[in-house]
């Protein structure tokens, strides 16, 4: 088979697990079509499917091995390889091959940047394609998702991403400014930064931390109208990075700060850095010092030896703080984590039942909170449009993670309107242009 002959193949892909994941699957894909391949999106007419997996919890697993398996069923079509790349690889499970036949490659996160050479040897042939650095974007051009380091440090004892990922690593300011201002060319508008700790960055390359450099050189870029930051860990949100917040026109007054509890029982057992008292004195200040800026976390229900008294204090805290987003996640047992061997497992009839329990407070405030916006006209960036209705976000509202503003009109993808905000929805909000 030519070289020609392989360059005709139509790829295509399934993208699993986190936004991370994604911006190392939107590298891929600018790759492969950089070489010549063509990139489809319906499996029906793919020769080449490749599946970036997740194995962040068992469920994550569960389904990333569930799509891998739904693929291979094109290989009756016109599929001939089927490529796995992403987390999955990670965890060495060394009956990878015997278990998935129906795999022809398994390819390792640090080998993703050989993407093309190992296609082409899948087809038994010697080519060698330059790595260059770029994406195509699997999100709507106006938004993306900036990775600005890679693994974590913290070793949170119910966590398998330092030994899937790696130690913390950030990518240079230079890197990352120079992405950045590729995709305001390209019309990106909107900047997500994330990694599994946002705050740190910068203090292994720098010897400091530089989170707060980073957005003052990203705020300089003429088209980016928003950054938004993912992921920052509660003890390294510090004065610095308040201010920016406060004082940037173009940071979103939005946190996502991931707490997973907020007792101190269960914090020093998940070996999180946060006390209960050094959270609410946080939470205090950035209530008292941004106004009106929109919270969201995470809560893990279910950790071993969790007491009724420690869901408690997660109930509390939700009511004292009433914040817009919160994720709820039942604890899951990873082999491999240290929270793996610990006494006192929680049943999972216990964990459903707080889930359900934090779940409606959760929604209750969050209902209240959107009884509030009825009325007020805001800012609304289009993300989706058909011919009869348009999905667009408000500052408080991050893609694919929060709800929605839904609006009864067309609107055009990527550009702001003035919303009013009618009525709401379970978690969206209904409004009409202005």
């Amino acid at each position: 088979m030519t070289k020609e002959d392989i360059l005709a193949k139509k790829v295509g892909f399934i993208s699993l697990g986190c936004d991370k994941n994604r911006v190392d699957l939107e590298r891929m894909i600018f790759n492969i079509k950089s070489a010549g391949f063509e990139i489809v999106n319906d499996p029906n007419q793919a020769n080449i499917i490749i599946v970036n997996t997740c194995s962040f919890l068992e469920s994550s697993r569960l389904e990333s091995i569930e799509n891998i398996l739904e693929m291979s069923g094109y290989k009756t079509k016109n599929l001939e390889k089927l490529i796995v790349t992403g987390c999955l690889n990670e965890l060495k499970y060394s009956d990878l091959g015997t278990s998935m036949p129906e795999v022809d490659l398994f390819v390792n996160v640090k080998d993703n940047e050989k993407i093309v050479d190992l296609i082409f040897g899948l087809y038994s042939q010697n080519y060698h394609h330059e790595y260059t650095e770029g994406r195509i974007l699997t999100t709507p051009k106006h938004y993306a998702y900036i990775k600005i380091s890679e693994g974590c440090n913290n070793f949170c004892s119910y966590c398998l991403i330092p030994y899937i990922r790696g130690r913390f690593k950030s990518r240079k300011i230079e890197d990352i400014l120079n992405e950045a201002r590729v995709l305001a060319n390209s019309g990106t508008t909107e900047l997500i930064l994330v990694a599994q700790d946002v705050t740190k960055y910068g203090e292994d390359l720098y010897g400091k931390i530089s989170l707060v450099e980073l957005i003052q050189k990203l705020s300089e870029i003429e088209n980016i109208k928003w950054i938004r930051l993912l992921y920052c860990y509660p003890e390294l949100i510090d004065d610095n990075l308040i201010n920016e917040i406060k004082n940037n026109d173009k940071v979103v007054k939005y946190l996502d700060i991931p707490l997973q509890h907020v007792s101190d029982n269960i914090l020093r057992a998940m070996n999180r850095k946060s006390t209960y008292e050094k959270i609410c004195k946080l939470f205090d200040k950035l209530k008292s010092e941004i106004s009106g800026i929109a919270l969201r976390t995470t809560f893990i229900l279910g950790f071993p030896d969790e007491t009724d008294n420690d869901f408690d204090m997660i109930i509390e805290f939700l009511k004292k703080y009433r914040m817009e987003n919160v994720g709820f996640f039942k604890y899951s047992r990873e082999e491999g984590t240290r929270a793996y061997n610990f006494e006192n497992q929680i049943s999972e009839d216990v964990k459903e039942s707080r889930l359900e329990i934090a779940s409606q407070v959760q929604f209750e405030i969050q209902d209240q909170i959107h009884d509030k916006l009825i009325g007020q006209t805001i800012d609304v960036v289009i993300d989706d449009a058909t011919s009869e209705y348009s999905v667009g976000r408000y500052y408080g509202q991050c893609p694919q993670i929060d709800g929605n503003v839904i609006i009864n009109k067309p609107l055009i993808v990527g550009e702001h309107y003035m919303v009013k905000i009618l009525q709401k929805s379970d978690y969206d909000l209904i409004g009409e242009l202005v």
